[in-house]
């Protein structure tokens, strides 16, 4: 179920394992209200709404007894989906955007093309298996999803770090930081950022 009117969207999924309904601004102020379950990737999320300037909204319910793969994995989906309704036929938006962000001794870059072509790169290597009870794989799984989902491109790398907790919280303000970028409306540009005149 997708509900859009202007640049904001609202989907809601359901499943067997999960329950999500995602909302999205992409004219917002970085305004959020995060409810997923997992303490971590609340404050993840939380960073990705307030450096991309995107408000946005997620309720989700899911198999955290069986562990926190489904919950992320599909929020992923519902909030792809959602950036991809709200950017609509994609005319005026800048469509490229790129950052790097240090955190302390990490530095993580991301560059995303809204163009309509699903793609991830994923260059990030953690030191550990897990950041209290968030597995450090799901970092990946939650980017392919949105990635997927969007309609985008999106290329990570951490070139270095150490500690784990920064280079995910790195990853997530690297990744808001191009979206912010890329889903601005551009004042000189007309239609579709394209010269195949559709995206």
């Amino acid at each position: 179920m997708a509900k859009r009117k202007g640049r904001t969207a609202e989907v809601a999924r359901k499943t067997g394992e999960t329950e999500i309904t995602a909302r999205v601004n992409l004219d917002g102020t970085g305004r959020a209200e995060i409810a997923t379950g997992l303490g971590f990737f609340d404050h993840m999320l939380t960073l990705l709404a307030r450096h991309s300037l995107i408000d946005l909204s997620i309720e989700a319910r899911g198999d955290l007894g069986v562990d926190g793969h489904h919950t992320v994995e599909d929020v992923g989906i519902v909030l792809g989906q959602a950036l991809d309704q709200a950017l609509g036929e994609r005319a005026g938006i800048v469509r490229y955007g790129a950052a790097a962000v240090p955190m302390d001794e990490t530095l993580a870059t991301a560059a995303v093309d809204l163009g309509g072509r699903a793609y991830l790169v994923y260059l990030a290597e953690f030191p550990v298996d897990r950041i209290g009870e968030f597995d450090v794989e799901l970092v990946r799984e939650f980017l392919l999803a949105l990635a997927n989902n969007a309609r985008m491109n999106l290329h990570v790398q951490v070139p270095y770090g150490a500690n784990a907790h920064h280079l995910a919280e790195a990853i997530f303000k690297a990744t808001a930081r191009a979206l912010r970028q890329a889903t601005e409306n551009d004042p000189r540009a007309t239609g579709v950022p394209s010269s195949k005149g559709t995206i």
